[in-house]
């Protein structure tokens, strides 16, 4: 595809903006899926651009958070394997669903996606009342991440909203080390999705070119800066950004 200087601004701006909010809330991709239709993209292959271009956001927001994921080694491990099953399962369900099928659902995709980012603030202060619990067996939490990982490497946005609730009512934790373990599993998902998309799936490289750099930078910034900023008009600004494309989607059907 041919990119002007416009698009190249917007998706430099995008991926920056997209991973640092991955990093600091979650709800990134409501940002820049919109942003890579916006220069001309279908809906598929915007879809599947937005999870290879944001694989390095992912990286910056693990090394932000590389100190809270000190002593959840083995948790990772056993819950990135499952993470990594339910990846290449909602893998799997995006490849076999026609194009055309993927763009009727998209608008209700992107309404869950702004729906579970508009009530990340209660889940994050359920997840805080949850600190200190004894958490249930492991089995629950396996099942419940491997069904985010399905989500996440389908559609994916909302993704790091869904494993923060899992994480926090599944794990007694501070919020520090689930938001770690949150970015962790968010990149085994999103990479694993990713090899996968680059394979089989429409990706568009130029956008990618423009998008990693700036994503690699916000994914980092947005995790060092998660303890210090407020995100409640943040969040605001995504969800009418995510809630408004889905309506113009639906119009325009």
């Amino acid at each position: 595809m041919s990119l002007t200087f416009g698009h190249v601004l917007l998706l430099v701006v995008a991926g920056g903006l997209a991973a640092a909010i991955n990093a600091a809330a979650g709800g990134g991709s409501l940002i820049s899926f919109p942003a890579l239709m916006l220069v001309g993209l279908p809906a598929l292959s915007a879809n599947v651009t937005n999870t290879v271009a944001l694989c390095p956001g992912y990286v910056g927001g693990v090394g932000g958070f590389r100190g809270d994921l000190v002593g959840q080694g083995a948790r990772m491990r056993s819950l990135g394997a499952g993470a990594a099953a339910g990846a290449a399962l909602g893998f799997v369900l995006l490849e076999v669903s026609p194009a055309t099928t993927f763009r009727g659902v998209v608008p209700f995709l992107l309404l869950i996606g702004s729906t579970l980012l508009a009530f990340q603030a209660p889940v994050a202060r359920w997840v805080e009342r949850r600190r200190g619990q004894r958490p249930p067996g492991r089995m629950p939490l396996q099942l419940a991440t491997f069904s985010a990982a399905v989500y996440g490497a389908y559609f994916g946005a909302g993704l790091g909203v869904i494993l923060l609730a899992v994480l926090g009512v599944l794990i007694a934790e501070t919020l520090p080390r689930l938001n770690a373990a949150k970015a962790y599993l968010s990149l085994v998902i999103n990479l694993l999705a990713a090899a996968l998309f680059v394979v089989m799936l429409p990706v568009s490289w130029a956008a990618v070119l423009v998008m990693a750099p700036s994503s690699l930078l916000g994914g980092f910034l947005g995790a060092t800066l998660a303890r210090r900023i407020r995100p409640v008009v943040l969040r605001a600004c995504v969800v009418s950004i995510g809630a408004g494309v889905a309506v113009a989607l639906l119009v325009g059907a």
